[in-house]
């Protein structure tokens, strides 16, 4: 099986690298126990936010912390606390609420303390950024940190063990001592919604720009700049606030179904193009809330267009720069200079397609994201891979040799961003470890058909264990397993819980 047009050249296979030679990368095995962030020193605080106030005054520091579903859960404090307390101090119950804020059984005494222990919010203050319209008020992503009894593990676990992007922290220090770097871009579906209920019923509909005025989508109008428009002053605050909050949006447009855009970001450094993710979700529902209109990113709000996703592009490279005999600038481990793919690319696709069953608890985490992949629209059922081919899971762009990546086409708008990057790079380092191949283009693994059956699939994944550890692994199932059984429970699942829920916290 080849992944280039052609094989590579003798040149290229023979070169050892940090991504063709097993006995150069760590196993993740040691590296799935994420460590905790450490609490600023005072003088990196003080500079941290006297840097923040070169344009005014700072007052309040907004705490956030980025559960599993993506939504913001923390604190505001004033400037005196939270630099006296290093971050902010939260009950651990944040860590096991469900979507609709359930305590499961299997989480709470098990795997968190019945008595909602308080836990440390550490921040990070590279993430302090100014708050759009919010004079004086700065936002700073937070994880947990501070011992939790859990008894089903046999152990006391730190917080920061079931932190989302501390396990992404942790792929990427294993991946650094493979001597790798990763440069991801995602793109992000999105709906406009207006919602209301007729008769008992949520009815969905495209909105009108502003209150009261007429116009409004009657059907698809793909890619339509004269729609686009109608939204403009939406899309401007929207970027506007990126801008403000460092989020690399490069561009808009109207997507391929009824009142749905596509938003784009240029390539980055994966925790921060996680953290860029996480933030603009938040933005964009917050914005369109001020407009009048809702912003989702349910994975399949309309079962007549197609769903709701969030692709990211992956890339690898060498630390060092580029190898020996190699041009300067050339550093992609998945391709020569001369564009032909070398065994880093084949092991990486073969490792997402191995596991990718397990990872879909990840990249589709709630029921609705299920019909996405059932009804499908370039929305992939099995852990395919194809040449610049918008059908399959793991796709391979036209790109230059310097840019050669790979396409995660799988992960729903509902997916955590730290999740999902976690997922995508510890099982594609995982595959070139093992010496994977992947299967022949546009075949692959069937994909669990159901949350259910992905939660297990998670649940029984010793790799992912692994790679998250078995924490968070075990916390994240168990929720997932809670969260469908009370959905399915319902007389009508998709009116009761999905149009009801997902439409705004997605």
């Amino acid at each position: 099986m080849s992944v280039a047009p052609s094989t590579p050249n003798a040149t290229a296979a023979a070169t050892p690298t940090p991504a063709t030679d097993p006995s150069a990368l760590a196993s993740p095995r040691g590296l799935a126990r994420p460590q905790p962030l450490q609490v600023p020193e005072p003088q990196a605080m003080a500079r941290a936010l006297a840097a923040a106030g070169s344009t005014g005054p700072v007052q309040r520091i907004e705490c956030a912390l980025a559960d599993f579903t993506s939504v913001a859960r923390g604190k505001i404090v004033s400037v005196d606390d939270f630099s006296a307390a290093g971050g902010c101090r939260l009950p651990s119950v944040l860590l096991g609420l469900t979507l609709t804020a359930g305590e499961p059984e299997a989480v709470f005494g098990p795997l968190l303390p019945e008595s909602f222990l308080d836990m440390d919010l550490v921040p990070d203050l590279d993430t302090l950024v100014p708050m759009p319209g919010r004079p004086g008020a700065f936002s700073v992503i937070c994880e947990p940190r501070g011992p939790l009894p859990a008894p089903a593990l046999g152990r006391v676990v730190d917080a920061c063990e079931y932190s989302p992007r501390a396990a992404l922290r942790g792929v990427l220090a294993w991946m650094a001592s493979a001597g790798l770097r990763a440069s991801v871009a995602p793109e992000l579906e999105l709906f406009l919604i207006d919602r209301r209920e007729v008769a008992g019923q949520v009815e969905l509909g495209a909105p009108s720009a502003q209150p009261g005025a007429p116009a409004r989508e009657r059907a698809c109008e793909s890619y339509s700049l004269e729609r686009t428009s109608h939204f403009a002053e939406y899309f401007d605050a929207l970027f506007a606030a990126c801008e403000l909050q460092r989020i690399p949006v490069s561009g808009h447009a109207h997507e391929a179904a009824w009142s749905q855009y596509e938003v784009n970001f240029r390539p980055g450094e994966p925790l921060a193009q996680a953290d860029a993710v996480f933030r603009f979700k938040r933005l964009a529902r917050e914005t369109a809330a001020r407009f009048g209109f809702l912003c989702s990113f349910a994975p399949k709000p309309f079962f007549d267009q197609p769903g709701t996703g969030m692709h990211w592009h992956f890339s690898l490279h060498h630390r060092d720069g580029a190898l020996p005999g190699e041009p300067a600038g050339h550093t992609n481990a998945f391709a020569g200079p001369d564009g032909l793919a070398r065994p880093a690319l084949a092991g990486f696709l073969g490792g997402l397609q191995a596991h990718a069953d397990a990872a879909m608890a990840f990249f589709v985490p709630h029921d609705m994201g299920y019909d996405r992949i059932r009804l499908s629209n370039a929305s992939p059922d099995s852990a395919s891979w194809g040449h610049d081919d918008r059908a399959v899971a793991f796709r391979l762009p036209q790109a230059s040799a310097q840019n050669r990546r790979i396409e995660n086409r799988l992960p729903g708008g509902d997916a955590s961003p730290y999740l999902t990057v976690a997922a995508t790079l510890g099982l594609g380092l995982a595959g070139l470890l093992q010496g994977l191949q992947p299967a022949g283009v546009a075949a692959g693994v069937a994909l669990p058909r159901s949350l259910g059956e992905a939660a297990e699939a998670l649940a029984g994944s010793a790799l992912m264990r692994e790679l998250l550890g078995a924490p968070l692994v075990e916390l994240y199932a168990a929720m997932k397993q809670h969260e469908t059984a009370e959905r399915n429970a319902l007389a009508d699942p998709r009116q009761q819980w999905d149009l009801v829920h997902l439409i705004e916290l997605a």
